[in-house]
């Protein structure tokens, strides 16, 4: 696949954040359904819509993921070849870029859990934590060692850091070699194997491993829509998909196949890399990360208000839901704004894990006595 030499970053096509922003709407209505108690008492207002985003909205994490490694390939390795020195330092620039504004939802997350456990009682929410737990949390491998997730949706913070270390990790290997095609064959051989083997089999869902084929069908969509022919790439990573869904159907994989090429075609159409439609959803997609944090604290605090003051009425619920959706975005906002856009180092990192630790301390003192 040879690959032509950098045009425009891949970051600045606006429909990428269009993409994200209705990915994130997805990931909360999602959200919102499926952790109630308002949806369940709403439910009988508009069941078909809560089913199929019960069902279905979560496949809008495929999005995300295909992006993850689209973007992955543009800043590592643009033209199959790694354009950094030290793995280590991408490696540490990514955890703290990942890290602090996590650490500050999930600080946040701590508070909204201990009121919700006192204003109602409800499976969605997070038990007490202990030390092992958070120090767990602290460092993302929280499914890796088995304990319960203090929010909704930090799996995938922690599954997208593994993937992005197995990108570092592939990127330098291939640079050893100093062949521009390894690269691309070795992130080929990673999603073949992905898709034929391991996000066959559940038991794998919290290594990055189970998710690499979706990772890496947007790193190969990067390359074939910068290609010479990226029309002959596109059609060959559309075979590869649909030879993935042929052996086994999941609809998670077509999802990520489509938003795949979608990602190459408007990498390798001009005029798609301009057009910038919807500018509100293109805003929200800049902070979705941050709204992807926050919203399960928000929409946790609101369950717990409504459940005290309305809790059999399903149009006051309903509008409790359409609440939480709100703040859940004016939050991530504030995220976005305070946290995550502003200069990150590890110092910042290091004092946000320590009040972290403190704050889930704190709480456990608390709760003893």
């Amino acid at each position: 696949m040879p690959i032509s030499p950098p045009r425009d970053s891949a970051t600045r096509i606006p429909l990428l954040d269009v993409l994200k922003g209705l990915a994130c709407v997805l990931v909360v209505a999602h959200h919102l359904v499926f952790y109630g108690p308002m949806s369940t008492v709403a439910y009988p207002l508009a069941t078909g819509l809560m089913d199929w985003l019960f069902s279905y909205g979560r496949m809008a994490v495929q999005v995300f993921l295909v992006l993850g490694g689209y973007l992955a390939a543009s800043t590592l390795a643009p033209t199959g070849v790694a354009r950094f020195d030290g793995p280590l330092q991408q490696v540490q620039r990514r955890f703290v870029r990942l890290s602090t504004p996590y650490l500050a939802a999930l600080l946040f997350g701590l508070l909204a859990a201990a009121v919700a456990r006192y204003g109602m009682e409800h499976p969605s929410i997070p038990s007490e934590p202990s030390l092992p737990q958070l120090l767990a949390h602290v460092f993302m491998l929280q499914d890796l060692l088995g304990y319960e997730a203090l929010s909704a949706g930090v799996w995938y913070v922690a599954i997208d850091f593994q993937l992005f270390v197995l990108a570092v990790l592939v990127f330098s290997v291939a640079r050893r070699w100093s062949a521009r095609w390894l690269a691309p064959v070795l992130v080929l051989g990673l999603t073949v194997a992905s898709l034929a083997y391991f996000n066959l089999d559940a038991s794998f869902d919290t290594v990055g491993l189970y998710f690499a084929g979706s990772y890496g069908l947007g790193m190969l969509a990067f390359w074939a829509g910068r290609s010479a022919r990226p029309w002959v790439w596109l059609t060959a990573l559309a075979v590869l998909g649909l030879a993935a869904l042929a052996l086994d159907f999941r609809e998670r994989i077509a999802v990520a196949l489509v938003t795949a090429l979608v990602l190459g075609v408007l990498q390798a159409s001009p005029w798609a890399r301009q057009w910038s439609p919807l500018p509100r959803v293109q805003r929200l997609g800049q902070m979705s990360y941050s709204v992807f944090l926050v919203h399960f604290s928000v929409c946790l605090l609101v369950n717990t208000v409504f459940s005290q003051y309305f809790p059999t009425q399903p149009w006051m619920n309903a509008a409790g839901m359409l609440l939480a959706f709100g703040l859940s975005l004016r939050s991530g906002q504030w995220l976005y704004r305070n946290v995550e856009t502003r200069l990150i180092s590890m110092p910042s990192a290091l004092r946000l894990q320590g009040s972290f630790l403190a704050a889930g301390l704190l709480l456990m003192g608390l709760k003893a006595l």
